[in-house]
Order: C-alpha cells, then sequence, then structure tokens
C-alpha cells in the first residue's frame, strides 16, 4: 500500500490545473539551513513545503533506524523514489537530504521542474550549528564520528555542491537568506 502525502497531491492537483510555477529546490550540506528556510520561503511564497527527509521518515521509520537495519545504499534509493515522486509538481518549496541533489537521478528529477539554491557555510559555522541544534537530530554520517571526520565529509561534497546556485548563510539570518533567494527568483 503506496501512502499519500497530502502535501504532494495538492502540487500534483496543482499541476494538473496548468499552475507551472516551478518549484524551488534547497540543498547543501548539513546544518546549513535547508528546513529552516525552506519553510519560512514556503511562508513568504505562498507554497507548500516538503521536506525529502521527513518523507522518508513518515513513510520508513528514523533515517537512524534505516541506515541501521537496511543501510545506506536502501536509504539512497528511498531519496531516488522520493525525487522521482516529486519531478512531476510544482508550487512547491523542496528541502532536501544533504547529499540527496548529488545523487545524479535525484538531481535531474528535480532539477527538470525546480530552480535548485545550495545553502552554504564554513566549517567552522557548521559545526557551531551542529553542537547547538535544539531539535537533537541524529546524522547517521556522523555517530560516532569526531570532528576530523566531519571535516573529510564536508570537503568530500564541497566541489559536487559548486555546480549549484550559491547562497552564503554565514552570519546572515534566515530572513536575509530568504530575502537573497527571492530576489535570485526574480531575477530570473
Amino acid at each position: 500500500m503506496k501512502l499519500v502525502d497530502p502535501q504532494l497531491e495538492l502540487a500534483r492537483t496543482l499541476l494538473s490545473v496548468g499552475d507551472r510555477k516551478s518549484n524551488v529546490v534547497l540543498t547543501g550540506f548539513m546544518a546549513t539551513g535547508k528546513s529552516t528556510v525552506g519553510r519560512l520561503l514556503a511562508v513568504r511564497s505562498d507554497a507548500s513545503y516538503i521536506d525529502t527527509d521527513e518523507m522518508i521518515v513518515g513513510r520508513h521509520g528514523s533515517i537512524e533506524e534505516i541506515f541501521a537495519t537496511k543501510g545506506e545504499a536502501a536509504f539512497r534509493e528511498m531519496e531516488r523514489n522520493v525525487a522521482s515522486e516529486l519531478e512531476g509538481t510544482a508550487g512547491l518549496v523542496i528541502a532536501t537530504g544533504g547529499r540527496f541533489m548529488l545523487d545524479q537521478d535525484c538531481a535531474a528529477a528535480l532539477g527538470s521542474t525546480g530552480r535548485v539554491f545550495c545553502l552554504v557555510a564554513s566549517i567552522e559555522e557548521i559545526k557551531r550549528r551542529l553542537l547547538t541544534d535544539e531539535d537533537g537530530l541524529v546524522r547517521p554520517l556522523l555517530t560516532d564520528s569526531n570532528e576530523t571526520q566531519l571535516e573529510l565529509l564536508y570537503e568530500e561534497r564541497v566541489e559536487a555542491y559548486k555546480r549549484f546556485r550559491q547562497v552564503q548563510t554565514d552570519e546572515r539570518s534566515v530572513e536575509e537568506v530568504v530575502e537573497q533567494i527571492e530576489t535570485l527568483l526574480g531575477k530570473d
């Protein structure tokens, strides 16, 4: 039995009645502000908000549990399935998991109907945010990791993120980041 996501169904309905407003897709390393920025951007643009990690958790359980019982490869396949579902939508603000858009299939699917922005922050800022994360989010790729492993993962991904339009989040409020994205959307 396939679970139905109400926001996804609304987006499909909008698309089917001719609203071709493209999606806004937020990517970037963990703790760059994708979810926080995405929620505010959706409110300000009167769009529906989708978090790809939340979709997966709603269907399959916690990401930590998925990694522990099914492995990273299974999680990445779940991400590709979500990307495929979202490919036919419009009018969404989509916050993706940290590696989601680095997968060619996911990037092709969401890039086909979306404007992609990569939120970036310095490794120092990311460390600070992870240490002060009040939500207590579990990051499976960092479980039992030390600072050096975080830096290696960051360096491994930073080049790949450069193919997307960059939006700096260091020393900026959520509102300032959203305003920059709104400005960039208006220019294109």
